[in-house]
């Protein structure tokens, strides 16, 4: 009997040793290495061990530039979540996705309140068929480094535009991939005070080929996707009047 309890002892002191190594890891070096980890349900998992790693986990999304939410079932709470962790983030990427990301008004509401927001120079909200302007303009609103803009596939209109040529003066390019209810009234005002847009891509909108000669008259250098509309323009352009 006192064998068996030896042994025991023997195996539990084995196990507080394992813990005890585990616990004396560095919680910086922790943080690096869940910093590599692209799964957010291991991260979720990982922040469940202990309190020390959910700390490590807040740090190493806080170490993050990036954020791409392609190919996950997200919501706004969970998106939210991960946002205000982190305070870095130049780049969000919230893509439709086959799993379907159902971000809604709120969660851009929402996502508007991080401290990272006014240090974005990326967003992507491709195919977000659940927002609209309300949204966009609150979220658009806090931006003010952003570069690149991708709202293609979602329902915005002439407000969005409006919100995005009043609060981006250093956007480059923007993606308006088949927005049939944006007008020339909008990408008008956009090209104007946007004055360092270099690329937009107008695919499958309503607007009309007269608006976009209007476009390169205010930006010759500007790159109007695709390029088929492009050299359409520019045969018109050289039609005598």
């Amino acid at each position: 009997m006192w064998v068996c309890q030896s042994r025991k002892h023997r195996r539990e002191m084995r196990r507080g040793e394992e813990e005890a190594e585990i616990d004396r890891l560095p919680i910086d070096l922790l943080a690096h290495i869940l910093s590599l980890i692209n799964c957010f349900k291991d991260l979720a998992q990982a922040s469940g061990v202990c309190r020390k790693w959910k700390q490590a986990v807040k740090q190493s999304l806080a170490r993050r530039e990036r954020l791409s939410f392609a190919g996950w079932k997200m919501d706004d709470e969970s998106t939210t979540r991960l946002v205000l962790y982190a305070y870095n983030l130049k780049e969000l990427d919230i893509p439709r996705s086959r799993w379907g990301c159902q971000i809604t008004d709120i969660g851009l509401y929402q996502i508007s309140s991080a401290k990272c927001v006014s240090n974005l120079t990326s967003i992507s909200l491709w195919g977000m068929t659940g927002i609209t302007d309300k949204g966009v303009v609150q979220l658009i609103s806090c931006t003010t480094s952003l570069q690149h803009l991708n709202i293609g596939g979602t329902f915005i209109t002439d407000d969005s535009l409006f919100a995005i040529a009043d609060s981006c003066p250093n956007l480059k390019t923007i993606v308006l991939w088949s927005c049939r209810h944006v007008t020339g009234s909008g990408l008008l005002i956009l090209v104007n005070k946007c004055q360092k847009l270099k690329s937009i891509d107008v695919w499958g909108t309503r607007v009309p080929l007269d608006c976009f000669i209007g476009l390169l008259a205010i930006s010759p250098a500007l790159q109007i996707k695709p390029k088929e509309l492009q050299l359409n323009i520019e045969r018109v352009s050289m039609v005598p009047v």
